[in-house]
């Protein structure tokens, strides 16, 4: 018993290694074949970990193990991501929740001799193949919309027809990390006038790696009345978190409305769907505080 009790710190440690060994195999392999933003990921390396405890070793709780691993994986990648950080915190809820499942299901037949595993095994299954296929994937369209009033001395389309002064970001998860606009070229509100917005530019990994520059160039394809449509002609700004295509801003008396329009390009959908919703439509927020203040 004493050797046994030695040991187990031991066998928990090549447990922890070999998770995130396999944790980093999928992780490889998903990122070959651009599958990184599915479930597969998501969903997939965090069932990888707490599986490969399972049945690598047999410590007193699975579920802490995993845990535990998946505690150490995300604090070694967070200093290696720069600003993609944002993801990982976003996507850390996730991670936790596949493990505690999967741990607890574990830990649930060695103690009671059934088979949950055959209730959680499919349902593991379904989350992780979302977003795999179409016929797997949940609808990516999504349109959120921020309002703001403006000042009794701000007229809003003169505002909207030149190019903004952007304020600092006032949202606390826009400030976590994400690309904020600097400055913005082009004028007018007619059909085909272009406005191109600068952002803060992108940290790469690597000594001395130089900042890569963002931006994102936008064309009016509809006017009316207190109404005009920007459709997104370029972006190397927010491609890798969403698909923005159009913004659209209506406007009457001193109200002022922004919507976007993207699709959704993360899976799970249950999960990304919701924060990136939020996301967006704190950033829409922003937007009309800047045309009305």
């Amino acid at each position: 018993m004493e050797t046994e009790n030695r040991e187990r710190p031991r066998l928990v440690l090549v447990v922890v290694l070999a998770a995130l060994f396999a944790a980093y195999l999928l992780y490889v392999v998903l990122h070959a074949g651009r599958l990184e933003q599915t479930s597969l990921f998501y969903v997939g390396i965090p069932a990888a970990i707490a599986i490969t405890v399972a049945i690598t070793a047999r410590p007193k709780s699975a579920t802490g193990v995993a845990m535990a691993t998946i505690t150490i994986g995300l604090a070694l990648a967070g200093p290696l991501l720069g600003e993609g950080v944002v993801c990982l915190l976003m996507s850390a809820p996730l991670f936790y929740l596949v493990g505690f499942v999967v741990g607890n299901a574990v830990d649930y037949v060695r103690r009671h001799n059934r088979h949950a595993v055959a209730i959680v095994a499919p349902l593991l299954l379904v989350a992780v193949l979302e977003g795999v296929t179409p016929l797997t994937s949940l609808p990516r369209g999504e349109e959120v919309t921020g309002v703001a009033t403006a000042a009794r001395d701000v007229d809003i389309e003169a505002a909207l027809a030149r190019p903004p002064a952007f304020g600092p970001l006032t949202s606390p998860l826009l400030r976590l990390g994400f690309p904020r606009p600097l400055g913005s070229e082009g004028h007018g509100l007619a059909v085909g006038d272009t406005r191109t917005i600068t952002f803060t530019p992108r940290r790469s990994l690597g000594i001395n790696a130089p900042l890569e520059p963002r931006a994102m160039t936008l064309r009016v394809s509809e006017r009316a009345p207190g109404r005009v449509v920007f459709r997104v002609e370029r972006d190397t700004t927010l491609a890798r978190w969403m698909d923005l295509r159009e913004a659209e801003f209506r406007w009457r008396g001193r109200r002022l409305e922004v919507t976007f329009r993207y699709r959704r390009t993360f899976d799970p959908g249950w999960y990304f769907g919701p924060l990136q919703r939020y996301a967006a439509t704190q950033a829409a927020g922003y937007l009309a505080a800047t045309f009305t203040s």
